[in-house]
């Protein structure tokens, strides 16, 4: 995951390096060097780019000394899809961690950057969401509602999740809650019968929201701990669409709704869950095909500007192909070979 952006990280940091390295090294006195009668040195030679304060074998950085650096980072960033206000976020972060702080002359520069950046990009991605923790932590059963566009793979993720829950010992019926999209109610069903899950499901063209009623109704019958409600994929922009969802959760009243996109979608992700945000309310977000994401703008951007975490990565096509989303390790991901 995330090859393009570590790629490109590896250039911030040998600038940054760079300027770091210079910052350690005190100018050459005026005029240094040149013959008798010759004029002081002039032009932006290190003397007049780099201002220091060395003391007692420290050196403490100025804002100046890494703007060319953190021009650099902050294109890198923005190509690489991580939202503008995440972006600034970063690089104010980076910029506090590293001004004006007392450092070592010897000190490594990759480690001082690497430093810098991971704690930044630690604080826009948040926490994450534990999942099995918050089933446990609640009375039974667990309703969870899953919302997103078209074509993001989130009937595919239910069922993920519905695997990954039932690995380890939970008890799960999923509701079809698509009725609509041609081949969904035959899609869920295949999924849930692979995988030993019970389904809630009703002839093509029925109420979903009916669909999750009975589903709820059984899970609570049989005493199971989750119900997983898919839904059909919808633009915010379809009134009639949203109200169907506002109906669905009006009867479900689920405890968490997830809405799903695609990693590779960049901004357009972080745009799209921002209006479901605002329209239906988002519990937490899941972030499929994060394997073909040569970017990771979306996984950086998305908690951060939702201001909602992330729950799973999806990595692949096979049930097991579902992270959960740790910030650690989403950070090792992109610096522990960039830096």
């Amino acid at each position: 995951m995330f090859d393009g952006l570590r790629e490109k990280l590896r250039s911030v940091r040998e600038v940054f390096g760079t300027s770091i390295q210079a910052a350690s090294t005190p100018p050459a006195a005026e005029g240094q060097g040149a013959g008798a009668g010759a004029a002081p040195r002039t032009g932006p030679g290190l003397a007049e780019r780099v201002k220091i304060l060395v003391t007692d074998g420290e050196l403490v950085l100025t804002e100046k000394q890494i703007q060319a650096p953190l021009q650099e980072l902050e294109m890198v960033l923005l190509e690489n899809d991580v939202a503008l206000p995440v972006t600034d976020e970063i690089l104010r972060r980076v910029k506090e961690d590293l001004v004006g702080k007392h450092r070592s002359i010897g000190q490594d520069p990759g480690v001082v950057i690497l430093a810098a950046l991971r704690d930044a990009i630690l604080r826009v991605l948040g926490e994450g969401f534990d999942l099995p923790g918050y089933i446990r932590a609640r009375d039974r059963p667990v309703k969870i509602l899953f919302t997103g566009v078209n074509g993001t793979g989130k009937t595919t993720t239910v069922a993920k999740v519905g695997h990954y829950l039932k690995k380890l010992g939970f008890s799960v019926v999923i509701a079809s809650g698509d009725t609509f999209r041609a081949g969904a109610l035959e899609q869920i069903g295949t999924h849930a019968e692979r995988l030993g899950i019970k389904i809630i499901q009703h002839k093509a063209g029925g109420d979903p929201s009916a669909v999750l009623f009975d589903a709820v109704e059984y899970a609570g019958a049989h005493k199971m701990d989750v119900v997983l409600a898919d839904s059909a994929g919808r633009f915010h922009n379809r009134v009639n669409l949203m109200n169907q969802l506002e109906k669905m959760k009006r009867v479900m009243k689920p405890d968490l709704v997830v809405y799903v996109d695609e990693a590779v979608a960049g901004n357009d992700a972080v745009v799209r869950a921002e209006e479901f945000e605002k329209l239906v309310g988002t519990d937490a977000v899941i972030l499929t095909k994060a394997d073909m994401d040569m970017r990771g703008g979306a996984a950086i951007s998305v908690a951060h500007t939702v201001g909602k975490p992330i729950m799973f990565l999806g990595t692949g096509q096979g049930y097991d192909d579902l992270m959960p989303f740790t910030p650690d390790l989403v950070v090792e991901e992109l610096l522990g070979g960039a830096l």
